[in-house]
């Protein structure tokens, strides 16, 4: 009976132990929930002070503290750590606010992320600056970028739209009202297609107006015709098409004029035009020329796009520029009209020149990131934030056809543009949504 028992027990404990293997990589959240939390959660609590110290963290304290911890409570005087204010736990990770001592920066926190992620036995610490003194580690216990999966509550609303995962297990949302003009970077294969999918089956579900520049005689966003308002299929109908949106946003300045106001969220409801969002899949299509009689072309399509970018915010038109490389190679015009671009994803690149084009001059510590980034890993791309940061993202896949059928079904929400009607997109009778109801 005693060896029964024994049997048992081994096969138990053998069973259990291969259900926590199996867990910790096919349920990564359960595995976390139940062992890799309570364990992080106990190192972190019994090393936290001897890593502060170590990885330099620590301050000299005051001279009334040290005289008082010398004098009144007879102890040795001890470097001061920041504070520990709040620990709360996540599906993904830790979450730990710090009260910085008078000495310590948030910087000096960041340059040791790598340093606390190897000492807590985590796969990531990313810091964020809440208020001034106060820092908030984010501890990431796996790596959540392997399968994206979004967060419920990721949905699109006013004019943000969750397209990505950020490695934080939190999601990344494109905020046109935050970073209103916008570059994506990428290889071929690198995940660019994927990204735009997810952006526009978000737009679409919103009441914008979505302006389509497709020079690859429209393959990738003629799918999306039902929910497009305006199509340029070649350099030619783009550059008309610029100048369209040219003349629309000189003539929603006159309206910002005649009710007094500098932009057309100011304005009442009744009133304010439909937002636009310009959607460009292959940049290099309108910058590059074959001939010299396309010269005068190109001059007008880059004109206008600088116009755009530099002024058409305030106007509701918001440019997203997607292409492989974006640098001087392309010709005059085109660093004046990238520096006009703040918000910044590059996916895998295949020099680091090209890495730079997109993040050296608003992330440049971003760069080494983006250069290392595997191809068996397509979707994911370091991308920049609205408060200057910068961190690593990966976009859920998502099919063709169902971006397509998103924009089926909210094909009543194309507004009534009649100065894009010339640009309209074929749309098969079968294809074709509702009547537009957004004026």
């Amino acid at each position: 009976m005693a060896d029964w028992t024994v049997w048992l027990e081994a096969t138990g404990a053998a069973s259990a132990a291969g259900g926590v293997g199996y867990a910790k990589y096919r349920a990564p959240r359960v595995y976390w929930s139940l062992v890799g939390l309570p364990a992080t959660w106990g190192r972190f609590s019994y090393s936290y002070r001897s890593t502060m110290d170590v990885c330099g963290l620590t301050v000299q304290p005051s001279g009334l503290r040290a005289f008082m911890a010398r004098n009144v409570a007879r102890r040795e005087v001890q470097p001061v750590a920041p504070k520990i204010r709040r620990i709360r736990p996540t599906s993904t990770g830790l979450r730990v606010t710090l009260r910085l001592p008078a000495g310590l920066e948030p910087a000096d926190v960041i340059a040791s992320t790598e340093r606390l992620r190897h000492a807590w036995g985590v796969h990531a610490v990313r810091v964020v600056v809440t208020k001034p003194g106060f820092v908030e580690l984010r501890m990431t216990g796996y790596d959540v970028l392997r399968r994206v999966r979004m967060p419920r509550k990721a949905q699109p609303h006013g004019m943000a739209v969750p397209v990505a995962l950020r490695d934080d297990g939190t999601a990344f949302e494109r905020d046109y009202l935050k970073a209103p003009m916008a570059l994506t970077l990428g290889a071929n294969s690198s995940g660019k297609s994927m990204y735009q999918r997810n952006l526009i089956n978000g737009l679409a579900q919103l009441p914008v107006a979505l302006v389509g520049m497709d020079c690859k005689r429209g393959v990738e966003q003629s799918p999306f015709a039902p929910r497009l308002s305006a199509l340029a299929t070649n350099p030619d109908d783009a550059a008309s098409l610029a100048d369209v949106l040219v003349t629309e946003m000189e003539d929603r300045f006159d309206l910002l004029q005649l009710h007094g106001v500098s932009d057309i969220w100011e304005l009442p409801e009744d009133l304010r035009p439909a937002p636009i969002v310009v959607l460009i899949d292959e940049i290099a299509e309108l910058f590059l020329i074959s001939r010299r009689e396309d010269e005068d072309r190109r001059t007008r399509i880059v004109t206008a796009l600088i116009r755009l970018a530099q002024m058409a915010r305030a106007v509701g038109i918001y440019l997203e520029i997607c292409g492989q490389r974006f640098g001087s190679d392309l010709g005059k015009g085109a660093t004046m009209l990238r520096a006009q671009l703040t918000g910044r994803v590059v996916h895998r690149v295949n020099d680091k020149e090209t890495a730079e084009m997109g993040l050296k001059d608003v992330a440049p510590t971003a760069v080494p990131t983006a250069c290392v980034i595997p191809a068996n890993r397509p979707g994911t791309a370091v991308a920049t934030d609205a408060e200057g940061g910068w961190c690593k993202i990966r976009t859920p896949q998502i099919s063709r056809d169902k971006v397509a059928a998103t924009c089926r079904d909210f094909a009543h929400l194309v507004p009534d543009l009649p100065f894009l009607n010339a640009f309209q997109p074929h749309v098969p009778a079968s294809a074709a949504g509702a009547p537009s109801l957004v004026k």
